[in-house]
């Protein structure tokens, strides 16, 4: 966090008077089309953060799976995902309860640590459940942000009412940043409500840097006296920048704020063929084609359509990793996002599906009769399926 914002804001208000900032189609990796200068700026410096390799001096570690959270989500963007993936681990009991080894520290086991690596993290012996998890992408996070609480209710159906066999649940959580029960989106158990909480989250589990959302080290296993020589540095690592007053959590918020989702490859007579039979077989059902964000003073979000194929509800579609999290069961996971699929792989929460095809072979359960629909197209209608699911 080296560029001095303030100096930078001050200038872009001076000279530009918040007007938006010109810009064509964006890429992936982009900002928002509209940004005013400030935005802009906020998104470039937060770009610089997310981007910034740390090391044990600034806090990293003393367990870590990453230096930076470009590491991750770089594919095909800074943003996208990475073949990186985190493990997990917990116990389920003879009654088939899943419980964290720690409470406190949860299920991840990071893959590394700093020098001497006295306090590198251990799966204890006993764990019967392991999993891996690879990243989610952040494209598009600020939209997906501003989707009402209330409209993620409103399409839950956790008893199935409807009879159509799919139950999705609202993953309703305490927003880690101001202590309210929000509706959670973030991650794949939909364990943070808000992108501020999900940065906050990661620089802590992923790197092991504390701030004052999450101030405490992830130690399991760790003696607390040797954890001190570890990582001698006091808590919370993330301070405000004296010249800013912005912290680094604050700086990835502003760059996945203003990121922009991945737009719409090229569509022709087969793929908008294909979206009717992705509705027909039932996939939209979960991966509902658009929400809309509401009100807001901001324009970048003021009642939009977020076209992100999902419902952001948490599902049991056969695909589970039988992990507990936030308010997710064991075999739940959240509905990912399709939009920008065209350019990730491998998918599922494990990365267990090298295609499309058997990502939807995978599921059941929930799933279990768009899967089926699926299995009985006919060749030329599952092309044209695949061909719509090549276009997001």
């Amino acid at each position: 966090m080296t560029r001095s914002v303030l100096a930078a804001l001050v200038i872009a208000c001076v000279l530009f008077g918040g007007s938006p900032v010109a810009q064509s189609p964006p890429a992936p990796g982009d900002p928002l089309p509209g940004l005013t200068p400030v935005e802009f700026e906020l998104f470039s410096i937060g770009l610089d953060d997310f981007l910034e390799v740390e090391d044990a001096e600034e806090g990293l570690g003393p367990a870590y799976n990453g230096t930076s959270c470009g590491g991750c989500h770089n594919v095909p963007a800074v943003g996208g995902i990475s073949p990186v993936a985190e493990l997990r681990a917990g116990m389920v009991d003879a009654f088939g309860n899943y419980s964290d080894f720690d409470p406190d520290a949860g299920s991840l086991f990071q893959l590394f640590s700093i020098p001497t690596h006295g306090c590198q993290v251990v799966i204890p012996g006993e764990a019967n459940v392991i999993a891996r998890r690879v990243p989610i992408p952040v494209f598009g996070g600020g939209l997906v942000e501003a989707i009402p609480d209330d409209s993620l209710l409103a399409l839950a159906d956790p008893l199935d009412l409807d009879r159509d066999g799919v139950s999705g649940r609202a993953a309703v959580i305490e927003d880690v940043a101001t202590g309210n029960l929000r509706v959670g989106r973030f991650g794949w158990k939909s364990q943070q409500a808000t992108l501020l909480a999900f940065g906050a989250d990661a620089y802590l589990n992923e790197m092991g840097i504390t701030s004052d959302l999450f101030p405490n080290e992830q130690s399991f296993g760790i003696d607390p006296e040797l954890m001190r020589l570890c990582d001698p540095l006091p808590d919370p690592e993330d301070k405000e920048e004296p010249a800013t007053g912005r912290r680094g959590i604050d700086n990835f918020e502003s760059f996945m704020t203003f990121l922009a989702p991945i737009g719409r490859g090229a569509v022709d007579d087969e793929v908008r063929a294909g979206e009717l039979v992705f509705g027909t077989v039932g996939c939209a059902t979960c991966h509902v084609p658009s929400l809309q964000t509401g009100p807001s003073t901001n324009p970048l979000f003021d009642r939009k359509t977020v076209s992100l194929y999902s419902d952001l509800l948490l599902h049991d579609v056969g695909t589970g990793d039988g992990i507990a999290q936030a308010a997710a069961a064991p075999n739940e996971v959240r509905t990912p996002a399709l939009w920008g699929l065209r350019f990730r792989r491998p998918l599922l929460h494990d990365g267990s599906a090298a295609t499309p095809t058997v990502a939807i072979r995978a599921h059941g359960v929930e799933a279990d009769l768009a899967r089926r629909g699926f299995d009985d197209l006919d060749a030329a209608s599952r092309a044209s399926l695949l061909a719509f699911l090549g276009s997001l």
